[in-house]
């Protein structure tokens, strides 16, 4: 399994338009349960900074998600600060993929 977490940072004003695509995101995962992802996305509290986590096989199902490709279309006009992804180790979790609350 593979850890990433991405990091970046949208224009004030595109915060919310932000917010709903990584919503729809989520929408779409829900109906395809697409097998071998964990995934979860934060906001900061300065309500502009994202981070993204994901959990996946050697072959990560999330490119092929239609809502996700929608989301990366124009992700770098939407950011002050770039999508910086870091492959990351996991020392220990606990319930962090978890089912839905």
């Amino acid at each position: 399994m593979k850890h990433v977490m991405v990091r970046y940072r949208v224009r004030p004003e595109r915060a919310a338009e932000n917010e709903a695509l990584v919503k729809t995101v989520y929408e779409e995962l829900a109906v395809v349960q697409p097998e071998g992802l964990g995934y979860a996305t934060f906001k900061l509290p300065d309500g502009v900074t994202f981070v993204h986590i994901a959990r996946h096989d050697d072959d990560n199902p999330l490119p092929r998600v239609a809502a996700f490709q929608r989301f990366q279309e124009d992700i770098r006009d939407r950011c002050d600060e770039p999508p910086a992804a870091t492959e990351v180790q996991e020392i220990g979790s606990y319930r962090a993929f978890g089912p839905a609350q």
